[in-house]
C-alpha cells in the first residue's frame, strides 16, 4: 500500500553551522559543515558575475521612465516588485506585457552596480530553490557538485548574508509570501520581483510598480524593428505598423510574434493585419491578452507547420508543462532524431514561439500555453498534445519505485508533472500510469517536507482511485486520507476535515480499529479539529489515540510521542495548563531518551513546555528552559530561522516578566 502520508514532526539535520535554505513553509532546513560554511564567508564572486536568461527576441524598446523608476524603488529600499497594471491583471491575469523584459533589461543596464547578478524563477517554493542551488553551483563547485539542491541553496542563502551589493531577480512570483524568508533574511543587496499579482506584495515590500502595455510610438517602434531588423520602415509601413500596434492592443508579446512572422514570410504590415481580421474595440477598457495572441496564432501556426509539423507538435505537448526550464531531453521521445528534433525547435524559436535556456533547456511564454490549452475541440477528443506530454514525461522519468522517490533526480520533474496535474481536465479521471506518476511527485515533496504543496497531485490522484478502485479499497481510502493530509498543511483543515472523517470511518471497517493507518487518521483528525479551536472533539479522540498508540506502538514510539505532544497542545489551548505540562514533561523526558536532545521533535516539546511553564506564571522554570531552547535552535536551526526567532522573543518576554512581576503580561508565542 502506498505511504499514508501522516505528518510528523519536522525533520532537521544537524550540522556545524547555521547555513539555511527555507522553503515557502519555513520548514526545510539544513545545517551546512564548518568547511562549506567556510567558503560561503571567504568566496568571492568574479567581476561580473551572475546568470540572467536569454532574451527572445533581443529588442527592448521605450521604458525609460519605469526604468529609471525602479532604480530609484530599488536604491531608495533594496526591495520592489513589477507587477501589472489593475487594468491588465483584471483581464484574465494574463502576462505578455513585459514585466520580465523589463527586470531582464534592468539587470543588463545595472550588472557593473552589482556584485553578483542573479536570475531566480520564483513560481514555487521549490523553484526558488533550485534556482539558488544554481547559485552555489557557480561560485562553489567543489562542494556543491557533491551534494544535494537543499544543500546547494543553503550554501547560496549564506553567502548572500555573507556578502553585500548582490541582486537578486525573481521572475514570475505566483504568491507574493513565499519572498518572506529570503527578503526578510537577506538584506545586504536588491530584491527585484516580478508578478501577474498586484496585491499581496505587503508581506515584504511595500514599493512596488505598475506596468502597463508600451506607449503607442514605442509599440510601433518595436514591431517595426523586429519586422525590419536590416533597415528603417517607410512612411507606408510604419502607418501599417501603428494601426495593426492598435489592434494588438500595444501588447509586448503579440508584437514580437507579430513583427517575427513579417519578418520570415516577408509578408506585408497591411497583409498580415487583414489576414488577421481584428478589429479595434475603442469602448473595451482593456486588451485581452488571450485573445490577441489567438487571433496572432491562426495565423504564425500554418506558417510554422508549413516549414515543419513537427514544430506544431512539440509547441502543443510543451504547453502542458511548466513554462520555464523544460529540457530538450523530454522531446527526444516525440522526435524521429536529435537532427528532427533540433531542427523543429529552431523553428519555433525563429517565430518567438520558445526561447533557449542554459543546460539544455526551453522555455515557453505562459500566455502561449494558456492560447494553445484552450483551443476549441471536440467533445470526445483528447486535448491537443496533451497525450504527447503526458508520454514524453513518462518516457524520461526515472524509476517510479516508491522507495526512489527521494532521489534529487525527481526535483527537475516536479514542476512539470504539477503543470500536468493542475491543467488536468475537469471531471476526467488520469490514467493508472499517470496517476501513480502524480503520487511519486507527491510522495517526493512529502519527504521534503512539503506536504501543502502536494494538492492538486493527490487530488488526480483519488480521482483515479476512485474510478477504478472501490470508494473503500484501502488504496482509495489511503489517496483521501493523504489529500485531507496535503489540504490541512496547506492551511485549509475545513477541506481537510470531512474527507478526514470520512477516511477514519472506511478505515475502521476495512483493516480494524487499531491499525497504524487507522491511528494515523484518528490522529491527524483530532488535530485539525484542534485547529479549529474544536477542542470538545479533539481532545476526547486524542486521549483516544494516545490509549491506542501506548497499547498498539508501545509507550516511547514516535508516533506515541507525537500523540501525546498534540494531547498537551490541545489540553493548554483548552485552559488545563497542569495537565498540559505533565503530558510534556512526559515527552520531553522520553524525546531526549529515545532520539536525542537536539532533534526537531524534542525541540519542539522543550519549547511548549517552556511557554506551558510561562503561561502559569512559572517563570523560574520557563526562563532557563528557553536559554537552553534558544542555544541549541542557534546552533541547529541558525541564527535567522523563524523557530529561534519566536524562542529568543519568548525568552526576553520572560525575562522581562521575571524581573517586573507587576508588568503588564504579554502574551508568549507558540512556535
Amino acid at each position: 500500500m502506498s505511504g499514508i502520508g501522516a505528518s510528523g514532526e519536522r525533520a532537521i539535520s544537524a550540522g556545524e553551522s547555521i547555513g539555511v535554505a527555507v522553503s515557502g513553509d519555513n520548514t526545510r532546513v539544513v545545517v551546512l559543515p564548518a568547511e562549506a560554511a567556510h567558503w560561503a564567508r571567504t568566496v568571492v564572486a568574479p567581476t561580473g558575475a551572475g546568470f540572467l536568461p536569454g532574451s527572445a527576441t533581443e529588442v527592448f524598446v521605450g521604458r525609460e521612465s519605469e526604468l529609471r523608476a525602479l532604480r530609484a524603488l530599488l536604491t531608495g529600499g533594496g526591495s520592489a516588485a513589477v507587477t501589472q497594471q489593475v487594468a491588465v491583471r483584471a483581464i484574465h491575469g494574463l502576462g505578455g506585457v513585459g514585466k520580465s523584459s523589463l527586470a531582464l533589461h534592468y539587470a543588463h543596464e545595472h550588472r557593473e552596480s552589482y556584485s553578483l547578478v542573479w536570475w531566480v524563477t520564483a513560481e514555487s517554493a521549490e523553484s526558488i530553490v533550485s534556482s539558488l542551488a544554481g547559485l552555489a553551483m557557480a561560485l562553489c563547485p567543489q562542494w556543491a557538485g557533491a551534494v544535494g539542491p537543499d544543500e546547494r541553496a543553503a550554501w547560496a542563502v549564506l553567502w548572500l548574508q555573507e556578502h553585500e551589493g548582490w541582486l537578486l531577480v525573481f521572475d514570475n512570483v505566483e504568491d507574493p509570501a513565499v519572498l518572506k524568508p529570503y527578503v526578510g533574511t537577506l538584506h545586504r543587496g536588491h530584491h527585484l520581483a516580478t508578478s501577474r499579482k498586484a496585491t499581496g506584495w505587503h508581506v515584504v515590500t511595500t514599493r512596488t510598480m505598475a506596468l502597463g502595455v508600451l506607449p503607442l510610438e514605442d509599440a510601433v517602434d518595436l514591431l517595426t524593428r523586429l519586422a525590419f531588423p536590416d533597415r528603417a520602415p517607410t512612411s507606408e509601413e510604419w502607418g501599417a505598423a501603428t494601426e495593426l500596434a492598435r489592434d494588438l492592443g500595444c501588447l509586448p508579446l503579440a508584437l514580437e510574434q507579430a513583427g517575427a512572422y513579417v519578418h520570415e514570410t516577408g509578408a506585408g504590415l497591411d497583409e498580415y493585419r487583414r489576414s488577421l481580421g481584428l478589429v479595434l474595440d475603442e469602448a473595451s477598457e482593456g486588451i485581452d491578452p488571450e485573445r490577441t495572441i489567438a487571433r496572432i496564432w491562426d495565423r504564425t501556426i500554418v506558417a510554422v507547420a508549413g516549414r515543419d509539423p513537427l514544430a506544431v507538435r512539440l509547441l502543443n505537448a510543451m504547453a502542458w508543462l511548466a513554462p520555464d526550464d523544460i529540457p530538450r531531453a523530454y522531446l527526444v521521445f516525440l522526435a524521429p532524431d536529435l537532427v528532427a528534433l533540433n531542427r523543429a525547435l529552431g523553428v519555433l524559436h525563429t517565430y518567438n514561439m520558445v526561447s533557449f535556456g542554459d543546460q539544455n533547456t526551453l522555455k515557453v511564454h505562459r500566455l502561449v500555453q494558456t492560447v494553445l490549452r484552450s483551443r476549441p475541440q471536440g467533445p470526445e477528443d483528447p486535448p491537443p498534445g496533451r497525450l504527447d506530454a503526458e508520454h514524453a514525461l513518462q518516457h524520461a522519468l526515472p524509476s517510479v519505485d516508491q522507495d526512489d522517490i527521494a532521489d534529487d533526480r525527481w526535483r527537475e520533474f516536479v514542476p512539470h508533472i504539477t503543470a500536468l496535474a493542475e491543467s488536468a481536465p475537469v471531471g476526467i479521471a488520469p490514467s493508472l500510469a499517470m496517476a501513480e506518476v502524480y503520487l511519486s511527485a507527491a510522495q517526493s515533496l512529502f519527504r521534503q517536507l512539503r506536504d501543502g504543496q502536494t494538492v492538486t497531485l493527490r487530488q488526480q490522484v483519488l480521482a483515479q482511485r476512485e474510478q477504478d478502485l472501490s470508494d473503500t479499497h484501502p488504496i482509495t481510502v489511503t489517496a483521501r486520507h493523504n489529500l485531507a493530509r496535503a489540504y490541512a498543511e496547506a492551511g485549509h483543515p475545513e477541506r481537510a476535515m470531512p474527507l478526514l472523517e470520512t477516511a477514519l470511518a472506511q478505515f475502521k471497517q476495512t483493516i480494524g480499529d487499531t491499525h497504524p493507518f487507522t491511528l494515523a487518521a484518528r490522529h491527524n483528525l483530532a488535530r485539525t479539529y484542534a485547529e479549529t479551536a474544536e477542542l470538545e472533539r479533539a481532545i476526547p479522540l486524542l486521549e483516544t489515540v494516545l490509549t491506542q498508540s501506548e497499547q498498539v506502538l508501545g509507550d516511547t514510539h514516535t508516533n506515541t510521542l507525537s500523540a501525546r505532544h498534540s494531547l498537551a497542545l490541545a489540553c493548554s489551548r483548552a485552559g488545563d495548563l497542569e495537565r498540559a505540562i505533565r503530558l510534556l514533561e512526559t515527552v520531553l523526558t522520553q524525546s531526549e531518551q529515545t532520539i536525542g536532545d537536539t532533534r526537531p521533535s524534542t525541540l519542539t516539546a522543550r519549547h511548549a513546555l517552556a511557554v506551558a511553564y510561562a503561561e502559569t506564571g512559572d517563570l523560574e522554570r520557563a526562563v532557563p528552559l528557553f536559554e537552553t531552547l534558544l542555544a541549541q535552535s542557534e546552533q541547529v536551526l541558525g541564527d535567522t530561522h523563524p523557530n529561534t526567532l519566536t524562542t529568543r522573543q519568548n525568552l526576553a518576554t520572560a525575562r522581562a516578566q521575571l524581573h517586573q512581576p507587576t508588568a503588564t503580561r504579554t502574551k508568549f508565542l507558540y512556535g
